[in-house]
């Protein structure tokens, strides 16, 4: 269905169109090429880690970490059910088991008194999730990680820019993963990043990465001969699109700051609807606003309604997330069912996710106000 209000809308300019096409001009260095150690630079730079290696997928960059810290068959990693598939999945790539742990309904991220009650002496590592730009309670979690000597991986693929007390997300746990695919903070149309602050952990992944291939510069440019050390992959990113990513990211600060303002209207404007809940930062979070998702009081029934109500208006809404747990391939697996995870369950029952992009218009966003109000007035 083609929507008057899509979803999200890529936010570009000519710088984008220029830096791909200078890389394109160049007839050379489109696979491997100086923006992609440009990109890594800024992006670590920008979050405030020491190393930062891009990828072709932020699930590349998940499946990477997994091999990087050793995790496989007999470990378990912890994650919510409440996010991309990726997220789970991760463990699995590599022979480990995925348990779920409940979310809470503060950040929709990983709650940490369920997170301590589902570490066993299996347990290997916690993937905490920022929902939608929002920062989960990761200060708790960490001290849970700590305490318990386990692996710390943030999933930031949705939070690029995102705080807690000022500190970027991306920077509390052991490593992290952040996601350039389409509807993100910014974007590559596919790619993601790694952020560690671990040289051990870099000088992995960048085995890992290219085939396991010990590089010693541009693989397609160089004649000398890079032995093989380890078994690797082809997660790279191609040039091209760290020029792009390059271009982008000059870009974040406006790029947010478009997106919390639009937040901040539709928030204003939503707030008296009694039917509904409006995101809520706890005090001190910064939510950079990937998505804009309200919760309707009511449950699915309701939800399912006005999610076709919006969509036959023109406006784009959709469910994120349906639990992992229920997806087919983990009931077919590991045999869960509906109550398996009743908190996570009931959270994605209510929740629908608007229209949200740095060119929103506020002609745009009344007519999503006055469609939500239209269907709650019937």
């Amino acid at each position: 269905m083609n929507m008057k209000i899509p979803l999200f809308k890529i936010y570009w300019d000519k710088s984008d169109i220029r830096a791909v096409s200078d890389v394109v001009s160049s007839g050379r260095g489109w696979a491997i090429g100086p923006n992609v150690e440009k990109f890594e630079k800024e992006i670590a730079k920008y979050v405030g880690v020491k190393y930062a290696l891009v990828f072709n997928s932020g699930t590349s960059a998940l499946h990477a970490l997994m091999i990087a810290y050793g995790i496989g068959p007999g470990d378990e990693v912890i994650v919510p059910a409440f996010t991309f598939i990726a997220t789970a999945n991760a463990a699995l790539f590599v022979g480990a088991k995925p348990v779920f742990a409940e979310i809470e309904q503060g950040t929709f991220g990983l709650n940490p008194k369920d997170v301590e009650k589902k570490i066993t002496d299996k347990t290997k590592a916690i993937i905490p999730i920022h929902y939608g730009g929002l920062p989960c309670k990761m200060e708790e979690i960490k001290k849970i990680a700590n305490k318990n000597n386990l692996i710390l991986i943030e999933d930031a693929a949705e939070s690029l820019g995102a705080e807690i007390h000022r500190k970027k997300i991306g920077t509390f746990g052991s490593a992290s993963i952040l996601s350039f695919c389409q509807n993100k903070i910014i974007t590559t149309g596919e790619g993601g990043a790694i952020l560690t602050n671990s040289n051990e952990i870099y000088e992995k992944l960048k085995l890992i990465r290219s085939h396991g291939r010990l590089e010693k510069g541009n693989y397609f440019s160089s004649a000398q001969y890079m032995d093989y050390i380890s078994l690797g992959y082809n997660f790279r990113m191609s040039d091209i699109l760290a020029a792009l990513g390059l271009a982008q990211l000059k870009k974040i600060k406006k790029i947010i700051n478009k997106r919390t303002k639009n937040a901040y209207y539709l928030n204003q404007k939503l707030s008296d609807i009694n039917d509904i809940v409006i995101p809520v930062s706890p005090k001190d979070y910064y939510n950079v606003y990937q998505m804009y998702t309200i919760v309707v009081k009511k449950g699915r029934i309701v939800r399912d309604k006005l999610k076709d109500y919006l969509n036959n208006k023109g406006i784009s809404a959709k469910v994120y997330f349906e639990p992992i747990h229920l997806t087919s391939f983990y009931k077919n697996t590991f045999g869960y069912r509906k109550g398996s995870l009743p908190v996570t369950e009931t959270i994605s029952e209510k929740v629908l996710t608007l229209p949200m992009y740095p060119s929103l218009t506020k002609k745009e966003m009344d007519y999503i106000i006055k469609t939500i109000r239209s269907f709650f007035n019937k």
